[in-house]
């Protein structure tokens, strides 16, 4: 079973917009649905706080605590699609520099469900 952690928006999480955070993601992950394609255990769910310069030491502490680093890391689909989008970065940039900080794939999104 793959390991994955997820990438969620603290800002849209913290407005109660319903995404993520709660079952969405999660559900997708657990299920093998959307952007997963097979169950995966998610090892860390990991909020993006304004502006974002501190997602790379929090992926690496929660790799940390929880000694298992994930294969892939998933930018939440409220995260990857968010309209208007994040305005520090886009979600590309943000991919580009997780990956290139931890060496590890990043996926952009996590599900389609409405």
């Amino acid at each position: 079973m793959e390991k994955v952690a997820i990438v969620g928006c603290g800002s849209y999480m913290d407005q109660g917009y319903g995404c993520p955070g709660e079952w969405r993601c999660l559900k997708a992950a657990s299920l093998g649905e959307g952007k997963f394609g097979t169950p995966s255990q998610v090892t860390a769910f990991i909020k993006c706080e304004c502006p974002g310069r501190t997602i790379v030491p929090s992926i690496g502490m929660a790799i940390k605590l929880s000694e298992i680093k994930p294969d892939k890391i998933y930018l939440s689909s409220c995260l990857a699609g968010a309209v208007p989008g994040c305005p520090y970065s886009s979600t590309k940039e943000l991919a580009s520099i997780i990956k290139e900080k931890t060496g590890i794939d990043v996926v952009l999104g996590t599900h389609d469900y409405h």
